[in-house]
Parts: structure tokens; C-alpha cells; sequence
């Protein structure tokens, strides 16, 4: 049988409740990608999915193409999630890859999206997701997307925010593009007034972080993307990480780091929270961790549910996760049973 997208969000939507306004003590379930455990990443059809499944965030990956339109890919390339090398073999550049700002919005629509896959073997990245080259998807432009969580907040009185992130700014403005300028300009002129108080805006590059605060005037939350930092290793000196806290503070509103750089197993074999989230905390900065997969859980987490305990009780205040349903389920039954 077929289901259409609005029966599938009525199958899928969670039987506990959840709050559309979560307080400041609720653990945060951010879409990652969409619900991209179960439909192709960054499609509208994921973030559908991931609106019915009870997310109180989704995220949207935001590069430009060659016309400055900001499209939602997780990738500066395109050779990892469409159909590129079919119809437009001769557009790589030297290194043979296929990027996003060589093409014009209209030539990325003619493009179909999938599951992703290596885009040197062609195999699937997580191969039980779904299936490879089915489907009828669309990469979507930053502007669609608001649109259809505006209409979707506006229909079911909810507010879903957004979490976009900056992809790889250094690499636009090499190119002669502001990325993070366009972004906010398009975020301004968001029609439904009550999505611009739920934005979070992320990126991994500190320069345009800073940048969002200080030179832009950013009035959104600010996050701090982090990646295997050294002095995020339980073995580094609590003093530097203090350090960079604090440096991160002055300009962000939260981190979001690793959950593989958030805990570890300590001599006694037991799962050990790192000094970063308490840290953290103590610097006024919430904690958002990324990616919390049930086909891929971090190491060292012997459980999805083992995963989401004990990251409760360590204090994450959010979860980037590519399977929304699961994620705001274990969490309920967390918070009935506190």
C-alpha cells in the first residue's frame, strides 16, 4: 500500500504529547537533515516527516549556487546524494567532484535526490535506509522550505523552529559570495512572525561565527559547531577548555559538539561524561550534540536507549538526531518516569 505524506504523518505521529514551546528545561529533539533515518536528507518530504514525528527543531544546510540562491545540501558537492554525473558529466571540475555553486537553481532542480551513497563506489552510506535511486525527490531552496514549515506551523497552531547551518563559508567567500548575508536577508523576510523566534543559526567556521554576532548583528541564537577538538579530549587540561568556553561565549549561545567527544570509558569500564557540558553550562552555553543514529550509535554507548540516558543525565540540552520518532519517544518515557 501507498500512504500519501499527510496519512503518513498521522501513522507516524507520537501517541505522547510534546510542547510546541519547550521550556528551557526541555531536552531539545533537532531533526537532523529531516527525519533522514527513513527518507533521502534535506528532502521537503523528510522534513515533513520530521514535523509529524514530533521535532521540536529541523535543520536545514544551506550553500549557494552558482545564482546566490541558498539551496538545502548537506555538501558544497553534489556527487553524494543526486543524480549529477548522469546528466551533467562534464561539469566536475579538476578533482572530478561536482559542486553546487558551478550550477544555476534551475539546472540543480533537473537533478534527482537519493539516499546517500560514496560518491566513488556508488554504495550506500547506511545501506537499510531507504532504498537507493527510488524515489521522486527535489533539492529545495532555503526560501521553499520556510515556507512550507510557516504554512505547517500556521495549519497545526504549532511553532517548529529552524536550525540552518552555514556550509563552508570560507569556500563562498573565496568565490565571491556572503552566504551568511544572504541567509539572514532571507530570514528576514519570513512572513509568519512566531518561526523568527525559534532560529537557531550554526556553523563549524569560528571567523563566521564571530562574524554573525559582531560584524552582522545576528538576532538569532548563535551556535558554535565543534569537531574533534584537542582540548575537547577527557585528557586535556580542564584550564583549556575554560579557555575556549569562554573565548566562545562572548560570541555564541551554545556549542554543538560530537556526542563521541562528550563521553568515554573510563579505567573501571563504566560510560563517563567529559567536563565539557558542565563546563559549558557554567559559561551560560547550552550543550546541542549531533548525530544520534540507531543504525550507527557512538561510541561507546552499547544502546540508542543507553545513548539517550545517560545523555539526560549528563545534561545535553539537544539532540541532533536522524530518527525523530525514537528520539522524542525515549525521551518522553524519560520524563514520565523522573
Amino acid at each position: 500500500m501507498k500512504y500519501t505524506i499527510p496519512l503518513l504523518l498521522t501513522i507516524l505521529m507520537p501517541t505522547a504529547s510534546y510542547s510546541a514551546e519547550p521550556d528551557d528545561t526541555s531536552v531539545l529533539v533537532i531533526a537532523h537533515r529531516g527525519a533522514s533515518g527513513y527518507l533521502p536528507e534535506h528532502t521537503l518530504e523528510a522534513k515533513m516527516l520530521a514535523y509529524g514525528m514530533g521535532a521540536d527543531y529541523l535543520e536545514q544546510d544551506l550553500v549557494l549556487t552558482r545564482d546566490d540562491i541558498p539551496i538545502v545540501l548537506h555538501d558544497i558537492h553534489l556527487d553524494t546524494v543526486t543524480d549529477v554525473r548522469a546528466k551533467f558529466a562534464d561539469r566536475h571540475r579538476e578533482d572530478g567532484r561536482f559542486y553546487a555553486i558551478d550550477f544555476t537553481l534551475a539546472e540543480i532542480k533537473q537533478l534527482a535526490v537519493f539516499e546517500r551513497f560514496d560518491h566513488r563506489t556508488a554504495k550506500a552510506i547506511y545501506p537499510n535506509r531507504f532504498p537507493g535511486h527510488l524515489g521522486n525527490f527535489r533539492i529545495p531552496t532555503f526560501e521553499e522550505e520556510l515556507e512550507l514549515i510557516s504554512g505547517l506551523n500556521r495549519s497545526t497552531q504549532k511553532t517548529v523552529g529552524i536550525y540552518p547551518e552555514l556550509k563552508a563559508p570560507g569556500f563562498h567567500h573565496e568565490h565571491g559570495k556572503d552566504l551568511a548575508t544572504i541567509v539572514l536577508s532571507i530570514l528576514g523576510k519570513v512572513e509568519y512572525e512566531p518561526l523568527k523566534k525559534r532560529v537557531f543559526m550554526q556553523c563549524f567556521d569560528q571567523k563566521e561565527t564571530r562574524r554573525l554576532k559582531e560584524e552582522l548583528a545576528c538576532p538569532y541564537k548563535i551556535v558554535q559547531l565543534l569537531g574533534d577538538e584537542p582540548w575537547l579530549k577527557p585528557t586535556a587540561p580542564v584550564a583549556e577548555l575554560q579557555q575556549h568556553l569562554q573565548q566562545i561565549a562572548q560570541y555564541a549561545d551554545g556549542i554543538g559538539p560530537s556526542i563521541n567527544t562528550l563521553f568515554y570509558k573510563s579505567e573501571s569500564n563504566t560510560i563517563t561524561a567529559t567536563e565539557t557540558i558542565q563546563q559549558a553550562h557554567n559559561f551560560h552555553l547550552f550543550v546541542h550534540a549531533y548525530t544520534y543514529r540507531t543504525d550507527a550509535v557512538a561510541t561507546p554507548f552499547s544502546s540508542f536507549e543507553e545513548l539517550h540516558l545517560t545523555s539526560v543525565k549528563s545534561g545535553i540540552n539537544g539532540m541532533f538526531t536522524d530518527f525523530p520518532d525514537v528520539t522524542r519517544h525515549l525521551l518522553n518515557n524519560l520524563e514520565e518516569n523522573r
